[in-house]
């Protein structure tokens, strides 16, 4: 059964003291003793909830956004940007993302993880996304995966969502295609390319996929295809009327240096935080006052 076909949960009266809660009231802190799962994500849709998701890349983080009631974390491959040290997330391999997806489960008890496949690691065939999509399942744990395009990768998903595997298709600006796009243009502007676009988000929707991400869509575009779907849309850089947000958190948080993107809302400047923090500590030993009394031992 695919995700758009799941039929609507049920939000109970009440639920008695001490048992488990079947469907959550918000996914935004509702679900308390269990994963987030595909089935509460097509209930949201079709009560009309929005809902954020934020990458992770490591346990602490992660744990972080859990409590913090963020229901979808996504360990992309923006980790080799904002991780790594890589220039574009093209050299990240399977084994950096089963480690870092590993890391995000084992730091989480809420959140439903998405573990992204990397460049190369499915383009190949649909055999072989589907050994690298088990492998971040069972190795690392993860409640999905994230693979990127459209109609060229419907049947992929096809093979992954028979062998009981939710994928999140993930279409419009596709950054693994970076040398072949050219850089990181916005997406289905004009008539051929915005319907090109509309084809790839039903071909993933038929195939399987229990939600898909729009990035870089004019936003009356991405509110033309959300209403076309019954699956949800994950918007980034495609405007409002998406059924959910997500944004890299070294962005989100103001961790990475230089110029954001345009979609892009700071929330913090932790970068600025731990620098002086940072500063603060090593004054400190350069003056003799750290380590004090206080923290040595006797």
């Amino acid at each position: 059964m695919n995700a758009s076909q799941l039929p609507p949960a049920q939000t109970p009266a009440g639920t008695p003291a001490g048992q488990p809660e079947t469907h959550p009231r918000s996914l935004y802190g509702g679900v308390v003793n269990r994963r987030v799962t595909v089935r509460d994500l097509a209930a949201a849709k079709q009560r009309g909830e929005r809902w954020a998701m934020l990458t992770a890349y490591d346990s602490l983080t992660a744990g972080v956004f859990d409590e913090a009631g963020i229901p979808v974390l996504l360990v992309g491959d923006s980790a080799g940007n904002c991780a790594l040290g890589y220039e574009s997330t093209v050299p990240v391999t399977m084994d950096e993302m089963t480690m870092l997806s590993a890391a995000v489960v084992r730091g989480t008890k809420r959140a439903m993880v998405v573990g992204d496949l990397p460049f190369g690691s499915y383009q190949e065939s649909p055999a072989q996304a589907l050994r690298n999509a088990a492998r971040l399942m069972k190795e690392a744990g993860v409640g999905a995966v994230k693979l990127e395009g459209g109609e060229r990768s419907a049947r992929t998903i096809e093979l992954l969502t028979e062998a009981g595997i939710p994928v999140m298709a993930h279409i419009g600006l596709t950054p693994q295609s970076v040398h072949a796009l050219g850089g990181y243009p916005v997406q289905g502007r004009g008539d051929e390319a915005a319907h090109k676009l509309q084809r790839d988000a039903k071909a993933v929707q038929q195939a399987g996929a229990f939600a898909v991400v729009l990035e870089a869509v004019p936003a009356e575009l991405a509110a033309q295809v959300t209403g076309a779907l019954a699956i949800p849309t994950v918007g980034i850089g495609a405007g409002a009327d998406c059924d959910a947000q997500v944004l890299v958190w070294t962005d989100m948080a103001g961790m990475n240096p230089g110029r954001v993107p345009k979609f892009v809302k700071q929330y913090a400047d932790l970068r600025a935080v731990l620098g002086q923090a940072a500063r603060e500590y090593a004054d400190e030993v350069r003056g003799g006052t750290f380590p004090d009394a206080e923290h040595s031992f006797k």
